[in-house]
């Protein structure tokens, strides 16, 4: 089968013929036909974690495809229906935070496209217990996105506590943003974007948003003071250093900031500011299977879509590129017929 390979960390990928994997027990084989394109891919290749993935590996995490053999005791699936990855390829299923339904916290976790083969290839397998169903008639290229920046920007509103009718700052109107802000409107909250281009400005509200603060035009923490008198929840979707302590600045007393980028540095963070104002700050991590299963119902029922663009596989060093310099609107999707 064809596929993009890492090498090499910090290397271009190869594109080239790799034997076609064989299911083991749970699994299933599934021919992929779609794959969606995340920053974390771009992390993986280039090592940029402190754990780092073990060359060679596939990268991908947002993969849609049909099933076409299932391994011994892969359950709930049939031949012929179609399934996709995501980054929680398969967990232990008996420590405390598996069994508390946290299973996205698992120690023993192994995720896809990073410490297992993903997607960016013309077949995967996957965990049936883990996999997420895609519902028949559901765009099958435009869901991959819903895989990981889906359900990740919908568990980090989640974990906010905002209710609806609060005031929510999501940071950042790319792969993510884009996606946030239409599961936060869906979700009944007020939403105000924050971008730093006038041309996202008209895209964030069509996308939901009833504000939108350019903060090129002064601090953000200032305007949404102004506005609204402070938000109750933020999500931070941008990967600049910069725009943690500005989610900050923008929340009420008592509000949340909840955080999904991954930026390589450190996060300053006021201890004095945080306490006098009672603000708490959550690290949240994509989502756990019954996330999945909400999130990928937003979009089967119309009520969230993704921005993409198609692009053959052979163009990942290119797409790669194009993320890492931040000129791509919304996702790009690797196309396996293209």
């Amino acid at each position: 089968m064809k596929a993009a390979v890492v090498r090499q960390l910090g290397a271009p990928l190869v594109v080239e013929e790799v034997p076609i994997p064989v299911p083991g027990p749970f699994e299933a084989l599934v021919q992929v036909d779609y794959s969606g394109v995340c920053h974390t891919d771009l992390h993986a290749a280039r090592g940029d974690w402190p754990v780092k993935p073990v060359p060679p590996f596939i990268p991908g995490h947002e993969g849609s495809g049909r099933v076409v053999e299932l391994g011994p005791s892969a359950a709930g699936v049939r031949v012929g229906d179609r399934i996709g990855n995501a980054w929680l390829a398969t967990a232990c299923g008996v420590c405390r935070d598996c069994l508390g339904g946290w299973e996205s916290l698992c120690t023993r976790q192994q995720n896809s496209g990073y410490s297992v083969d993903g997607s960016f290839a013309e077949y995967m397998v996957v965990d049936t217990r883990y996999a997420p169903r895609i519902p028949e008639g559901a765009d099958a290229a435009g869901i991959t996105a819903v895989l990981c920046a889906g359900v990740t920007v919908y568990k980090g509103l989640k974990v906010t506590g905002a209710r609806p009718g609060d005031w929510v700052v999501v940071s950042g109107i790319g792969g993510l943003g884009h996606m946030a802000i239409q599961y936060a409107a869906a979700m009944g909250f007020r939403v105000i974007a924050v971008t730093g281009t006038e041309a996202k400005r008209q895209r964030a509200l069509d996308y939901g948003a009833e504000l939108v603060v350019n903060y090129r035009d002064g601090d953000p923490g200032e305007a949404v003071q102004d506005l609204v008198g402070g938000a109750q929840a933020a999500l931070v979707t941008a990967v600049s250093e910069k725009t943690f302590p500005q989610a900050l600045s923008m929340l009420r007393r008592g509000g949340t900031v909840s955080l999904v980028g991954l930026p390589p540095g450190d996060f300053p963070l006021s201890i004095f500011d945080t306490v006098l104002r009672g603000l708490t700050v959550r690290g949240s991590i994509v989502g756990t299977r019954l996330d999945m299963l909400e999130a990928v119902d937003f979009f089967s029922r119309g009520v969230v879509s993704t921005t993409f663009e198609r692009q053959p596989m052979d163009a990942i060093n290119d797409i790669f590129t194009r993320m890492a310099t931040g000129v791509i609107d919304g996702r790009v999707v690797l196309d396996m017929s293209l």
